[in-house]
């Protein structure tokens, strides 16, 4: 019955899906201008060729070069037609066929994806492929397949065969950075694509089915595997004999990897990330894209935002950062050093304290660039690291209370939320110095309802925390009860306000230039009282009194000043660790990608190791 209904769904779907294809003028009306918009793409692409962007450490060395897509142009006749078989070979074999989809193959991926009940696969053509690549992104949903055929069916009315084969080669990812044939051919041979022989031709054209598992670097054996398959779809259609299939197959391929200045990795991914912010700021995409009407419209903004990060990306800029190297070194090391267990993940984040400039920024264990970035793009519970921001410090600002104040640490509820204290432990009456040391939860919970969770989240909303939402206004807060969670970066940007009482929120890119010096572009936040000086005294010493008889003991170093705050969330998914010295802000975050219990590693205190390596 199931597969009935499948089948009917199908026809039903495809009659659909054709009328709207050749009748619904809004789509077409989208494609106009293709044509033109394609050749400014080619020519901007081919200009840019030689254009590498730079990132620059603080004292003006390049630690990293960007190169985003690393493109060289190949024109058709370059192209060797051995290359422009096998592609179409394995990846589209009726492209001189049809006008721009496979009818098909879109069939049979429409009755696969009913029978996983969401999109596995979408029977793409070439032409498809291209249209992805150049404007549409990787999203599968079936409204953007339906708007892909528009695209595809134009590419076709526009162009000849040969010329979108060309320029798909052109496009498409072969891993590490790289895009088109032409640059392949150059970054893991060194020699343009016309100087390979065969079997190197037929290596390359096995990289972009899926670039992460043949990624001829990390994954050789996959590669060599999925180039012998290729040349076997060859023999089978007639293009190729067995004899020369075998003998290609026994031709050794040596890569000669292009070598280029690709350092500290964590640092220079968020730096990235952070130019497209401060362009997005700058050039006014940041507003349209907040004040858009509709979902289509915020995208079309963003997808202009990407072309032109990209268009300067491939300007040839130089960005200079705050990266300490020796820094960053020992904060890589430490936070490698301490994540000795199987899977667990963490992640550091370290600001120069005059400066309120990120220093050094570590994203996993043996992190590799591009990869998930867990110092600015996990968002976890903060556990009790939260509560000097949202507990004491509006605790203090409110009521000018002394840090030997009283304050019970026995149970408590507000309502049917009723926290216990680590351990289960009911201490009496204890001074607020003592709370935050021992970072009693009752305590907290008794502080943060004379505050109010309105005006303790008014203070919260000072600081760059992206991801609030209006349903963590509760008093499950006080304790590290959020929504959505913080970053490690955001937790440590916060921690900067206890230096002075004030904050600009923290940054790695100090400026932008072109290649002749020119300033582009640089962040222009201007420092905000948050904390009283009264209040920023006091909160600093009740985190030293953390650091030095506190849950923050294990992580002490000798400085002139250390102060130490610690969290530890529900069924121990999470360790952080947040603080400062005389001269740098810190925060250090432990746990796993899929949230597990970490009670079994608690004594061993990774947070707090890594923490201290850092500081010391």
């Amino acid at each position: 019955m199931r597969v009935f209904a499948g089948f009917l769904t199908v026809i039903c779907f495809m009659a659909l899906f054709f009328t709207s294809l050749f009748f619904t003028t809004e789509e077409v009306a989208k494609v106009q201008g293709f044509q033109d918009e394609l050749e400014d793409t080619v020519n901007t692409d081919q200009l840019n060729l030689n254009k590498t962007s730079l990132l620059l450490d603080k004292d003006g060395n390049v630690f990293s070069e960007v190169n985003r897509p690393f493109r060289l142009y190949a024109e058709d006749e370059k192209i060797p037609p051995f290359v422009k078989e096998i592609l179409v070979a394995s990846e589209d074999q009726h492209f001189y066929e049809h006008v721009g989809f496979d009818a098909g193959a879109i069939l049979r991926a429409v009755v696969k994806n009913l029978v996983f009940t969401h999109i596995q696969q979408g029977g793409s053509t070439i032409t498809q492929q291209l249209a992805r690549n150049l404007y549409l992104g990787q999203e599968k949903t079936y409204n953007r397949k339906l708007t892909e055929l528009f695209y595809a069916h134009e590419i076709e009315r526009s162009m000849s065969k040969d010329e979108i084969l060309e320029l798909y080669l052109n496009v498409i990812y072969f891993s590490n950075g790289v895009y088109g044939i032409e640059t392949a051919s150059q970054y893991y041979f060194q020699k343009s694509v016309s100087e390979l022989n065969k079997a190197e031709m037929a290596f390359l054209a096995s990289i972009p089915n899926n670039p992460g598992k043949y990624d001829p670097v990390d994954h050789f054996d996959q590669t060599k595997i999925r180039q012998e398959r290729l040349l076997d779809i060859l023999v089978d259609g007639k293009k190729l004999s067995k004899e020369d299939s075998d003998k290609l197959k026994d031709v050794p391929i040596k890569l000669n990897i292009r070598k280029k200045i690709d350092r500290f990795p964590d640092y220079a991914f968020y730096v990235e990330e952070e130019l497209r912010e401060l362009i997005s700021l700058h050039e006014g995409y940041k507003t349209k894209i907040e004040k858009a009407s509709s979902p289509q419209e915020k995208e079309q903004i963003i997808q202009k935002l990407n072309q032109r990060v990209e268009s300067v990306i491939a300007s040839g800029v130089r960005i200079q950062t705050a990266l300490d190297p020796a820094l960053q070194k020992k904060s890589v090391n430490a936070l490698n050093n301490g994540l000795n267990l199987d899977k667990l993940q963490g992640a550091s984040v370290t600001i120069d304290n005059e400066t309120r400039r990120i220093a050094a920024l570590t994203g996993g264990k043996e992190y590799q660039k591009y990869n998930f970035n867990h110092a600015f793009q996990a968002y976890r519970q903060p556990g009790s690291s939260i509560k000097p921001l949202l507990v004491y410090a509006p605790y203090l600002e409110k009521s000018g209370a002394s840090i030997n104040e009283k304050v019970s640490a026995d149970n408590y509820c507000i309502g049917e939320y009723c926290p216990i204290n680590y351990g289960g432990v009911q201490a009496g009456t204890v001074t607020l110095t003592q709370s935050l040391a021992q970072s009693y939860n009752t305590s907290a919970l008794r502080l943060m309802e004379k505050v109010g969770v309105k005006e303790a989240f008014n203070k919260l909303s000072a600081f760059s925390f992206e991801r609030l939402s209006g349903k963590d206004r509760t008093y499950a807060a006080a304790i590290g009860g959020f929504t959505n969670g913080l970053s490690p970066l955001e937790m440590t940007d916060a921690y900067t306000s206890f230096i002075d009482g004030s904050y600009t929120r923290s940054h790695a890119i100090v400026n932008v230039t072109d290649g002749n010096g020119k300033l582009l572009y640089k962040w222009k936040n201007e420092p905000k009282q948050v904390w009283s000086k009264d209040t920023t005294k006091k909160m600093r010493q009740m985190l030293a009194g953390a650091a030095v008889n506190g849950t923050g003991k294990a992580a002490y170093v000798s400085k002139p000043y250390v102060g130490i705050k610690t969290g530890t969330t529900n069924n121990y998914h999470d360790y952080w660790v947040l603080g400062l010295t005389s001269d740098y802000t810190t925060g250090v975050w432990v746990g796993h990608d899929i949230p597990q219990n970490m009670s079994r590693i608690e004594q061993l205190r990774p947070s707090h190791k890594i923490w201290q390596n850092i500081m010391k």
